[in-house]
């Protein structure tokens, strides 16, 4: 926890004016009892009306001037609070966005969602905790003490005997509830988990029937988060009864030796309710304790998920490079000897010595087998994952070499699943350029084919998108994602598989539309269908990770055995030839 405390330093008023007004408060609350002695011994012991409602009054000041300072420290508490939330849920996301994708895969979404959400709102409660309590339990704990033994140093002896059995029964219920937090987090992630699944993949569950088992699936993982909920619950519930034994036992001490101490002449009446009281304060105060330690156990549990979260740092970065020119002739992308995998260098590759060149404004398909590392090719490109080994150059310079900003704007990127996001059609249109022109989003919907269902709709372009684009079929959304790579007229085009979707007619439309509008671009089309690639300038047949062949059709139709295999799985002979 101590490595967020930075979070802190904006807030430092809110961090020693609210202790200080809760620090008034007790100070309040511990005079209270000596008020009350006073009434006791003084008022009522010579039926004093005037000086009991004097001193009536009094306690009443206090108890109003307390609750100011408490309502004020509780203000400060949630300013900070929040403060520190907002300022680490930020500064978490955005180091989240930093973050590769294999290092996001390693984690998992899900349990990023909950670091975001639950353990940020875990710290929020232990700060403001802190500011409330922190100086306040302990205060009271050793004010209340100390109030006692002013009264009468020998009955505070009992005192002295409750405070260390009531922390050893702290020390001891934490001691063994503390590992069990850690654990609950990580189950509250495997439900998260499932709980994202099946609303992502509600559709699919619906079709097989798979309701029942999905939700006994959802049912063994939150009885195992109950499982240990309440084995900790076990434990935390021994911490009250133990130290209210000890605190009455406490209490009944007080008053059995208190009252031999009235009857000596030593003490009165009313300093042993002051006594009483005292003791109450203390219970009460260590209970505080009780759950401060509670609070904080699972705090330090968020703070060290957190915080692996920040200690991964981004395994691609551009720190210290600069623009870069392109070099006069380079092809416009080049593969050279290029190796990848997934699991690190000297694990198994999905990519395994690929050396292609891809001159500037080619078409070019990449076709194969499911598996075959298609998707993987064009994913190194944009720099999404680094290779492992060899070189991928992009106008003759290293990707490594380029800022991110500048490497990927040259490039306009169509993943295999379509995604969009909450807003409109046009917002989602402008994310590569913000100030595009109707006219513009116009001209790339006709190319992609998108126009047509556009204008149908009654709002057009302010046409309200829900998430992931749900209110859209799944062609609509292909479309409109191949529209928003082309805004802004990137120099490469890359089309994961985009076309899946479509049927034939339109992905022929939709090709014709590209080699006519694109000129110039270098355009990328991974695609498992051979009529879409067909046509292309050249064509890259991966195989296992491997190139298998690079041609034109005609070419490897008479070289390649594979992309021969491929065709005539999927085209008549004729078609085949053609």
């Amino acid at each position: 926890m101590f490595k967020l405390i930075r979070y802190l330093k904006p807030f430092k008023k809110q961090v020693i004016l609210g202790p200080i007004f809760k620090l008034m408060e007790a100070i309040f609350e511990l005079i209270v009892p000596l008020v009350m002695a006073r009434i006791i011994d003084v008022g009522v012991h010579s039926r004093d009306v005037g000086y009991v409602l004097k001193m009536g009054g009094l306690m009443v000041l206090l108890g109003v001037v307390g609750l100011g300072c408490a309502l004020t420290c509780q203000y400060f508490a949630a300013r900070a609070s929040q403060g520190v939330g907002t300022l680490l849920r930020n500064d978490l996301f955005a180091h989240i966005g930093k973050l590769s994708h294999s290092q996001i895969d390693s984690v998992g979404t899900a349990s990023l969602i909950t670091r975001v959400t639950n353990d940020v709102n875990q710290l929020q409660v232990a700060v403001a905790m802190l500011i409330r309590l922190v100086v306040r339990a302990p205060f009271l704990v050793l004010g209340a003490a100390v109030m006692a033994m002013l009264l009468d140093l020998k009955l505070s002896l009992v005192f002295l005997a409750a405070v260390p059995l009531v922390a050893l029964t702290l020390y001891l219920v934490m001691s063994r509830s503390t590992p069990f937090y850690k654990t609950i987090q990580k189950k509250l992630d495997k439900i998260a988990l499932i709980t994202r699944e099946n609303l992502e993949g509600v559709r699919v569950i619906r079709a097989f029937s798979k309701q029942e088992s999905e939700m006994e699936r959802f049912d063994e993982a939150s009885g195992d988060l109950a499982k240990s909920a309440v084995r900790v619950g076990r434990i935390s519930a021994l911490l009250n009864p133990i130290t209210y034994v000890i605190m009455n036992g406490a209490i009944l001490a007080i008053l059995w030796f208190g009252g031999m101490r009235v009857q000596s002449g030593a003490l009165m009446q009313g300093q042993i309710i002051a006594f009483v009281n005292y003791m109450t304060q203390i219970l009460l105060a260590l209970v505080v304790l009780a759950n401060l330690v509670v609070i904080f156990t699972k705090a330090a549990a968020s703070a060290v998920r957190v915080n692996e979260i920040f200690a991964m740092e981004p395994s691609l970065t551009d720190r210290g490079n600069t623009q870069k020119s392109p070099v006069p002739g380079a092809p416009k992308i080049e593969f050279q000897d290029v190796s990848f995998s997934y699991y690190g260098k000297g694990q198994e590759e999905a990519l395994s010595h690929v050396s292609v060149s891809i001159p500037e404004g080619q078409t070019v398909g990449i076709i194969g087998g499911t598996g075959s590392g298609k998707s993987t090719l064009v994913n190194l490109i944009p720099r999404f994952y680094e290779a492992t080994g060899g070189k991928i150059l992009v106008d003759g310079v290293d990707v490594r070499d380029y800022p991110f900003e500048q490497l990927r704007e040259q490039i306009g990127m169509v993943p295999q699943r379509a995604v969009l996001f909450e807003g409109t059609i046009a917002s989602n249109l402008r994310w590569a350029k913000e100030d595009a022109e109707e006219a513009e989003l116009m001209r790339v919907l006709d190319t992609a084919q998108a126009r047509e269902f556009v204008d149908k709709l009654p709002e057009g372009l302010d046409t309200p998108v829900v998430q992931g684009g749900k209110n859209l079929s799944g062609g609509q959304k292909q479309r409109l994602t191949i529209a928003r790579a082309l805004v802004g007229g990137p120099k490469i085009l890359i089309l994961d598989d985009s076309a899946s979707a479509l049927d034939f007619a339109t992905d022929a439309a939709l090709r014709r539309a590209l080699k006519q509008d694109t000129k110039g671009m270098t355009v990328l089309m991974v695609s498992q269908r051979a009529a879409t690639v067909k046509g292309a300038d050249q064509i890259i047949v991966l195989d296992d990770g491997n190139v298998a062949g690079i041609g034109s059709h005609q070419e490897l139709m008479d070289a390649c055995d594979v992309y021969r295999e491929i065709c005539l799985s999927q085209l008549s002979a004729e078609e085949a030839v053609q």
